[in-house]
């Protein structure tokens, strides 16, 4: 697990779902592009040096490098990642973020899955010397911006549609692990996955609320094959999960080399209306409790994985975050990371990507003409002052004794 160091990470933004434009015709957004990161690889790669930040979420762009089945195109991942290498920055290698090449067309394809796998496989083959993984992003996210909002790739909005995406999203994520560690028996896992929370506004509210608090977890309990309560399982089963479909996660997981990474904004909190509407909360839990509810569900190593929010709060934000990853050490949960994302600012966020319309998101630890923030001087402040004190606290967390 990183030679039990506890792992400092930013990420440079790769998301690339398609969406469709007032015109009715659809487009991908591919923020590497937007974020000019395609021109500024070398120079990024440098920053986070300068940064102090020795780890990296990072993944080649999956729609344009699996250029049809058995296919790859690694010119610009072969740069990259060999130039990490270099650098000594070690990948978390991303390898699916929101979007798929356009001969997979989208999450309701049910040949996503072993394609891929293969992919995945493939990627691991070409660099075995690589060891963290993050197969799927957000996969909770990806399948509801997709299935269940109708924002982005398949853009529907059912409740089947939902649990298509989900199930193939799952799959997808545990057979790539499985093509993984054949390749590199060694590998480990994180699991970036948003943390939720929906709070009941009115007691007619509570019992939507309550499902959607366990709906929250479908997509880690899948992967982890966790079992299900029967409201859960019921509500797959009728919205187009087969019995032996659910039953492939549970003798396929690989829960004993994941990490449970947790991702937080102040977007994750909900308001649950009794005529069934929601809407942002902002932080009213917080990291500490809700990912404290993950923790006592899966009993797994922790990493903040992502983080952000928009200038001029951003400091503030991050020390709060920071108090919040230490408060979980103190009380003795096994916590081994944290991530400020992303490196750069981000290219519209704001909507989502809903909107393809330029707008910058001051979010990042270096804006776009490639000049540090002050919440990146004071992450590398943090890094500094913590690094070497938390390296000695580590906890000897091995996949042996968690």
């Amino acid at each position: 697990m990183a030679g039990n160091k506890f792992m400092f990470a930013t990420g440079i933004e790769n998301s690339y779902p398609t969406i469709q434009l007032p015109d009715g015709t659809t487009k991908r957004i591919d923020e590497m592009e937007k974020t000019l990161h395609y021109a500024c690889w070398e120079r990024d790669f440098q920053l986070v040096k300068d940064l102090g930040i020795e780890f990296l979420r990072y993944g080649p762009p999956y729609y344009s490098a699996h250029v049809a089945p058995g296919k790859y195109d690694w010119n610009f991942t072969d740069e990259t990642f060999n130039k990490l290498k270099e650098l000594h920055i070690t990948p978390i290698v991303d390898l699916c973020h929101f979007g798929v090449p356009d001969w997979l067309q989208n999450f309701q394809n049910p040949a996503f899955p072993e394609h891929f796998a293969e992919y995945a496989g493939a990627f691991a083959k070409r660099f075995p010397d690589l060891h963290l993984y993050t197969p799927i992003n957000e996969i909770f996210i990806t399948a509801m911006f997709s299935g269940q909002y109708g924002w982005w790739n398949e853009r529907l909005s059912t409740d089947y549609a939902f649990v298509t995406a989900l199930k193939h999203l799952c799959k997808a994520n545990v057979l790539a692990m499985h093509e993984i560690l054949k390749v590199q028996p060694e590998a480990t896992f994180i699991q970036s996955e948003s943390s939720e929370y929906f709070h009941a506004m009115d007691p007619l509210a509570v019992p939507l609320a309550r499902f959607l608090n366990q709906k929250r977890f479908l997509s880690l309990d899948l992967t982890y094959g966790y079992p299900l309560n029967v409201a859960m399982y019921e509500y797959l089963l009728r919205h187009g999960m087969s019995k032996d479909e659910f039953e492939w996660f549970t003798k396929n997981q690989v829960k004993a080399r994941c990490i449970m990474g947790n991702d937080y904004y102040v977007t994750n909190e909900h308001l649950v209306f009794p005529d069934g509407h929601t809407q942002a909360a902002g932080e009213i839990f917080g990291y500490h409790v809700i990912t404290s509810q993950y923790f006592r569900r899966y009993k797994l190593p922790i990493m903040h994985t992502e983080t952000n929010i928009k200038m001029p709060a951003s400091k503030e934000w991050l020390l709060k975050q920071w108090a919040n990853v230490h408060r979980l050490k103190n009380d003795g949960i096994p916590v081994i990371g944290f991530t400020w994302y992303s490196l750069q600012h981000q290219v519209d966020w704001d909507s989502a990507l809903r909107n393809d319309a330029g707008v910058v998101n001051e979010l990042g630890l270096v804006d776009l003409q490639r000049n540090i923030t002050p919440v990146g001087e004071a992450y590398k402040k943090l890094i500094e002052n913590w690094k070497d004190i938390l390296n000695e606290e580590s906890y000897g967390l091995t996949f042996d004794n968690w």
